[in-house]
């Protein structure tokens, strides 16, 4: 056993997948007669046979069957273990797309394990997605559902996610009633839906299944006006509670309105990192992990809860 290498092992697994010495070398990018030999000396170490082959056909013999699987569990270790050693050089550059958010953390996390660069170009949601696709972009920080993820190949994990809340009028100027007095139904609300689908293609998504979904009414504008100072101008003419688009919006809001918690339900607004399927870089998969491990489900599938239909983080049913 001393001098069995990993190398062969993979010989061996690529040999049972195929059952075909030919198709096994292609695949390994390897001479034919140098792996028929590799399996030779792999079989002589072992002290079994792995396969029984004739001019005709390959296969298994029970202890090459009752080895495979054992082999696959230790090229996996070894796997990780070359991923986690990786990680923890801290060579390999990451780059990193956001919208408006990025974990408070985000540094501390990911330093250990890559060289994170933030890309400073922030654009909206279907834009750092697409970004990340084209390879532009390593990571990305974004809204998304899981037909954006299907189209796009790539996969995703839940990084923040956002309670979101409306705006409305303040009573007797201002003045604070008690908290339940102040939630307001999502039914009772308005989302906005701007006609810029360049800026805003994700959030009119989500208002829209939002407004169908709950009973929301929807209004379309074409100011802009999704956040902002002409937000609020909206919210004054609308004068009913206008659901808050967690996207971007920064400005204080004024004396003259207030913030009302929506219940029932509890809507959230989800915050994904995503990276492309076939990905495997150990800096980009360990940036994930360092970012989500031990993040949970952030309230999202509380009883009261409401995401969308196609958010990757909606539970079933």
């Amino acid at each position: 056993m001393a001098g069995v290498e990993l190398r062969q092992l993979r010989y061996f697994v690529a040999v049972a997948d195929e059952l075909n010495f030919g198709r096994a070398a292609e695949r390994l990018l390897i001479a034919g007669p140098s792996l028929s030999q590799q399996i030779k000396v792999l079989e002589r170490d072992l002290g079994v046979r792995l396969f029984d082959r004739d001019r005709r056909s390959v296969s298994l013999t029970p202890a090459g069957a009752a080895l495979l699987p054992h082999t696959r569990a230790l090229l996996d270790r070894a796997d990780d273990l070359r991923r986690r050693a990786r990680r923890l050089s801290g060579s390999e550059p990451v780059r990193l797309g956001y919208v408006n958010w990025l974990p408070p953390d985000l540094t501390t996390r990911a330093a250990a394990v890559a060289e994170l660069h933030v890309d400073a170009w922030v654009a909206p949601s279907h834009t750092q997605a697409a970004r990340v696709a084209a390879g532009s972009l390593d990571l990305s920080v974004c809204w998304a559902t899981g037909a954006d993820l299907r189209r796009l190949g790539l996969r995703s994990r839940l990084v923040g996610a956002d309670r979101v809340h409306a705006v409305d009028i303040a009573v007797d100027g201002g003045s604070d009633t008690d908290g339940r007095s102040r939630a307001v139904a999502a039914r009772d609300t308005v989302v906005l839906l701007d006609d810029d689908a360049t800026s805003w293609s994700s959030w009119n998504v989500y208002g829209a299944d939002l407004a169908a979904s709950t009973g929301a009414r929807a209004v379309r504008i074409g100011d802009g006006g999704v956040t902002g100072p002409a937000f609020f101008d909206h919210v004054r003419r609308l004068r009913c509670p206008v659901v808050n688009c967690p996207k971007g919006q920064t400005s204080p809001l004024p004396p003259d309105l207030v913030r009302r918690p929506i219940l029932p339900p509890e809507v959230y607004w989800t915050w994904s990192l995503v990276w492309r399927e076939a990905e495997e870089r150990a800096g980009v998969l360990g940036v994930v992990d360092a970012l989500c491990d031990g993040v949970g489900d952030l309230g999202v599938h509380a009883p009261q809860a409401w995401l969308p239909a196609d958010d990757p983080y909606a539970l079933p049913g």
